[in-house]
């Protein structure tokens, strides 16, 4: 039975999966990055990543997941292919040979604001037309920074190119490869599929210093002797084109037909789903991905989350809280569960602040408040998903840490009146796996999608509660609108 291979390059760390063409997880390993992949005294903002370290923990994890398999019964020539994934807007450049001139400029750095703007008025015209704009976490605004501020390593480096080409590159030799997920913040036009002119042409951005763009799931190379040697992979196994951290954790929900969505609950909210065409936001709440199999990705985050829960509730026991309030639920309280300044989905406003309600010092319905809170901004940014003109089906697939609160998936699943699915294996890691899958065991990222994904949970609308909570939400709607929030 053939197996494949998901890494998954994040902010933290590294993580690979093995699994079967089943999803069947046969290995895995993960490594935390040291403290040395950061570059130290920079200015307030900057944010670098020393890319070597990357390549260290890659490899620790490969060591590992290739020691385990032959005491499971495998071997690394079962493996006949492998994808990357890894954080979209971090950008690196080296040289002809693949090592880095400089460190790498991650997503989160936020010291091209100015370039943002340039980018923005140069493209405007690709950015009207696929509905997104150019922000300081994009790759453009960094690799325009890079030009106008290092000219020595600008001079040096021969591809500008993100995490997962980088990784792609230890792997087969070949760096000056990307897929069309990665590059879409450097300003890769996903309509036409090519690189567009305004990048040389206005920017003054050699086109020849970027990557060659190619679909997920086609192969890049094979992996190296001098690989192979390294890591215990099996010398001319396939390396295929992966997608970025946030596609690679979409597919690894489930969701693979259109109308299908994820939420991702985190720190903060995060949705994405599929749809037939490209949605343009003129108030930028939503940008588009491209779907592998050519459908589109609209998506966009909030600023609320569970980082409302690790801020009022620092210290709180969230299993027993849950316990507490599956007792009294729902609340009956309004709540738009916001603890920094600021929004951006499902309206846009930078002085936006939340609202809590007075509970009088009981904890317990204040948590749930926010429970409720989050539940109910996740409706309204599928409502507007679907004033955009993107369809919205039935299930909703889930995945990040507020997922496993079955008490918050339950009043979710009544909020939205939807089935929320949780997937058994919801990391990037898998959604690569699946990537490595879609062109070598199966005949899509869909069909890879379909025969790959188990569920741990699917909770389905407390009949309940559904009717109580449609109140609710038409009650904390009404409290927003007073309060001039999404007006």
């Amino acid at each position: 039975m053939p197996l494949v291979a998901g890494i998954d390059v994040g902010t933290q760390g590294a993580r690979v999966i093995v699994c079967t063409e089943a999803g069947h997880l046969v290995a895995t390993a993960s490594r935390v990055f040291p403290d040395t992949v950061l570059v130290p005294d920079l200015p307030e903002g900057w944010v670098e990543h020393q890319p070597e370290e990357w390549w260290v923990a890659v490899t620790g994890c490969l060591q590992e997941v290739m020691s385990q398999l032959p005491t499971l019964g495998w071997k690394p020539e079962d493996i006949v292919a492998i994808a990357v994934d890894s954080t979209s807007g971090t950008i690196l450049a080296v040289d002809g040979s693949g090592r880095a001139v400089r460190p790498a400029i991650m997503y989160r750095d936020s010291r091209t604001a100015i370039e943002a703007l340039e980018c923005n008025s140069a493209g405007a015209e690709v950015v009207q037309k696929l509905g997104y704009k150019f922000g300081s976490s994009f790759g453009l605004p960094k690799i325009l920074w890079l030009k106008h501020h290092e000219p020595e390593a600008w001079e040096r480096c021969r591809w500008i190119i993100h995490p997962a080409d980088y990784i792609v590159g230890k792997l087969t030799g070949e760096f000056a490869v990307s897929d069309y997920s990665n590059t879409l913040k450097t300003g890769y036009d996903l309509l036409e599929l090519r690189w567009p002119s305004f990048i040389e042409d206005a920017l003054g951005i050699d086109i020849e210093k970027l990557p060659k763009v190619v679909r997920p799931g086609d192969l890049i190379g094979r992996v190296t002797p001098e690989c192979s040697v390294q890591t215990g992979l099996r010398q001319g196994t396939a390396v295929v084109a992966g997608v970025s951290d946030g596609t690679a954790g979409f597919l690894a929900s489930g969701a693979s037909r259109v109308g299908d969505w994820n939420s991702t609950l985190g720190t903060t909210l995060v949705v994405r789903g599929i749809s037939p065409q490209l949605i343009c936001d003129p108030k930028g709440r939503v940008y588009c991905h491209r779907h592998p199999d050519g459908w589109w990705l609209p998506g966009g985050a909030s600023n609320v989350g569970g980082e409302c829960l690790t801020e009022l509730f620092p210290d709180g026991d969230y299993a027993l809280m849950d316990r507490l309030v599956s007792q009294f639920m729902p609340s009956g309280l309004s709540c738009y569960p916001l603890v920094r300044c600021g929004e951006r989905l499902p309206f846009v406003q930078a002085d936006a602040e939340g609202f809590f309600p007075d509970t009088a010092g009981d904890r317990a319905r204040l948590y749930l408040s926010c429970l409720e809170g989050v539940a109910y901004v996740e409706r309204w940014c599928y409502e507007l998903m679907q004033d955009l003109g993107a369809p919205v089906g039935n299930r909703i697939y889930s995945t990040g840490g507020g997922a496993r609160s079955t008490v918050w998936t339950s009043i979710r699943s009544a909020v939205l009146n939807k089935q929320v699915c949780i997937p058994t294996v919801p990391e990037p890691a898998m959604g690569s796996a699946i990537v490595a899958a879609s062109q070598t065991l199966y005949g899509s990222v869909s069909e890879a999608v379909q025969a790959m994904i188990s569920y741990e949970t699917i909770v389905y609308p407390d009949d309940r509660l559904v009717d109580i909570y449609e109140k609710g939400y038409q009650k904390f709607r009404q409290r927003c609108a007073e309060r001039g929030l999404g007006v």
